[in-house]
């Protein structure tokens, strides 16, 4: 429970204006320690440093055996990295890991501690209860108890189609495991809400700043939430002879992180309206009338004001395009503003993605939403639209340090002159573009790109798509530097240097410059893992929730009965702040899941030649009190 001065410095910093640079209310994380065998006879210990660390922090490493008396492991403080080989482990025992802080000289101990059992696979297990006929798809992670640890919030599908296909599908359900395996929660949407990628976009975070979070998402009547409990009427079957559902009330709902429970429902905006009125201009901008582009959704979290998070629930984005910002506060949502093409802004009309970026494009400390081929401001207004149109692919970061601010690269879907473009992300100014080539009737540019360091040579991040005549890899000035390029899906940071793996699929390989080939890291078929979204080629999730700066992937078995949470345990020498505490690649991690999944960036540059991460300007919630912390 807050305390009641925090309640009353909450209550205020609602209330009282918000200055550039402010600080953003962000949530408490423990220390996040994981150990895990690495395959060489040792376990492989890391852990969080936070962005409110000193820079010169050390840690000391403790360690009990078959659940005896701890004993210290380092001689003196580890100061240059967040992780520990600890080679005198043996696989027959029972080893608990905890770490302690060095603070003004004392010793602070960390509250998760992290047991490995004998003969330890090299991945934690949480065991799914998956209903009949379905299959764990994309995940997040958010602290729903409020004691520094995440856990999983899981979309479990069912037979599905894509908005451009009829078929009735089974209804959308979503569960929430601890990382220790405990099952906590189930919604079910009802069979008003369909299922498949452009539909349900599920944000988890802490909406209203009290230490715990929320899941916001869609919903219709005969949704159940985790307490049993029925949204509107369930009586009501708004599902035509084409499976689809083109009438009947929308919903927006605020669900309690902890225990599943609806905690306030409201109208969603915008209403359909026209079934044919979202096409248009720009990209694939064709109307129609059977429903496809009038159900096609986005969603993110923004730091709107520069110190509360907002939720953005969207709509369209071939023709017409609606977001609409939302407060949560005293367990309601209040409507912050509603950006619409239609209301001013035609030229922004198709330029949105099936994927979009929370960033602070302008500096101000404030968020803006690049959207595809569009910006929107912090305050609901367009900031620019460069006018390219509808695409698939989206990449936000500092991809050229050489350049003032952040950079944005992207596609054009149709064939034209800017197949790959790269752009300023403040003003829209299109820096360099690729055309794409026509290659079949449908006009189909380049479905994929990728943008990553994987080159130390070139400083930057490299570029690259897939298809329509666009080959070879290209820095981020543009210059083409390789023929050949790694599989265009996702990145991740694995290894201990500051490149970039590549990400694909169920593979996490080493870019070989030299040799224009990939050489594996990790491919988690060997444990019996299997990707998600078909050609799409993602796993559950991949972020930075457990140890230290480096990511997390997490994948299903291929029985759909577990999650399996791959961490590394490769040595590094470099020691950042965990990413968690970047705000744009903590929002990252929220948008993850809408539609074509894209890999998280943080805001500032991270690479070859890179800097110490810059401080963030954030402050932290004050934790909850945690009455079991065991690998939690």
């Amino acid at each position: 429970m807050l305390k009641p001065y925090k309640k009353l410095f909450l209550l205020l910093a609602f209330s009282l204006p918000i200055m550039a640079f402010s600080q953003r209310q962000m949530e408490y994380l423990n220390r996040g320690v994981v150990a895990m065998p690495n395959g060489k006879g040792a376990n492989f210990v890391s852990w969080r440093l936070l962005a409110t660390d000193a820079s010169n922090i050390g840690f000391n490493i403790y360690r009990s055996v078959n659940h005896g008396k701890a004993i210290k492991l380092n001689t003196s403080p580890v100061t240059t990295a967040t992780s520990f080989l600890d080679d005198k482990a043996d696989s027959t025992q029972t080893y608990t890991y905890q770490i302690a802080a060095i603070v003004n000289g004392k010793e602070v101990k960390d509250a998760r501690v992290y047991t490995v059992k004998p003969a330890a696979q090299g991945y934690i297990s949480i065991p799914l209860k998956t209903p009949a006929g379905y299959a764990p798809n994309d995940a997040s992670v958010g602290d729903l108890d409020g004691d520094g640890t995440y856990e999983i919030i899981l979309h479990q599908t069912g037979k599905g189609h894509d908005n451009s296909h009829n078929g009735i599908t089974d209804p959308p359900i979503f569960q929430a495991y601890t990382l220790n395996g405990e099952f906590l929660w189930q919604i079910n949407l009802g069979r008003n809400i369909r299922e498949g990628a452009h539909y349900t976009q599920f944000m988890v975070y802490d909406l209203d700043g009290d230490g715990r979070a929320e899941i916001a998402m869609k919903t219709a009547d005969g949704t159940i939430d985790g307490q049993g409990k029925v949204i509107g009427d369930s009586s009501k079957n708004y599902v035509n002879a084409s499976g689809r559902i083109l009438d009947g009330p929308e919903y927006l709902t605020v669900f309690d992180g902890k225990t599943g429970a609806a905690l306030y429902t409201t109208d969603y905006v915008p209403l359909r309206g026209r079934i044919d009125g979202w096409g248009g201009s720009g990209g694939n901008g064709r109307s129609d009338n059977y429903g496809n582009r009038v159900d096609r959704f986005l969603a993110c979290v923004a730091y709107l004001d520069g110190v509360h998070p907002s939720l953005v629930m969207c709509r369209g984005y071939y023709g017409r395009s609606v977001l609409a910002a939302w407060d949560f506060n005293n367990k309601k949502l209040t409507r912050r503003w509603v950006f619409d093409t239609e209301k001013g802004y035609a030229a922004y009309a198709g330029q949105g993605n099936h994927n979009l970026t929370v960033s602070d494009v302008d500096n101000d400390g404030r968020d803006e939403i690049i959207y595809g081929q569009m910006t929107v401001d912090d305050n609901g207004k367009g900031m620019y639209t460069t006018g390219i149109g509808h695409a698939d692919a989206l990449h936000v970061s500092d991809l050229d340090p050489e350049r003032p601010g952040i950079e944005v690269f992207g596609t054009q879907e149709r064939f034209g002159d800017a197949g790959a473009n790269f752009r300023d992300a403040k003003t829209g100014e299109v820096i360099w573009k690729k055309p794409s080539i026509a290659a079949g009737e449908d006009g189909e540019g380049p479905g994929r790109a990728c943008a990553l360091d994987i080159d130390p040579r070139y400083k930057g991040y490299e570029c690259w798509v897939a298809g329509a005549g666009i080959t070879g890899l290209f820095d981020c000035k543009g210059n083409k530097i390789a023929d050949k390029t790694p599989a265009c899906n996702m990145g991740i940071y694995w290894d201990g240097d500051v490149l970039s793996e590549v990400l694909n699929g169920s593979l996490i390989g080493k870019w070989d410059y030299a040799n224009s080939s990939t050489v594996k890291l990790l491919d988690a078929r060997d444990f019996n893992c299997a990707h998600n979204n078909g050609t799409k080629s993602n796993p559950c999730l991949s972020a930075d929730i457990l140890g230290d700066w480096r990511e997390e992937v997490i994948y299903r078995t291929r029985d759909n009965q577990e999650l399996r949470i791959f961490t590394t345990t490769i040595p590094t020498t470099h020691k950042f702040y965990t990413l968690m505490q970047d705000p744009q690649y903590r929002l990252s991690i929220v948008w993850q899941n809408v539609a074509y999944n894209q890999p998280p960036h943080p805001g500032f540059y991270m690479g070859e030649g890179m800097s110490q991460p810059p401080q963030p300007h954030i402050s932290i919630i004050e934790p909850r009190k945690n009455d079991n912390a065991k690998n939690k």
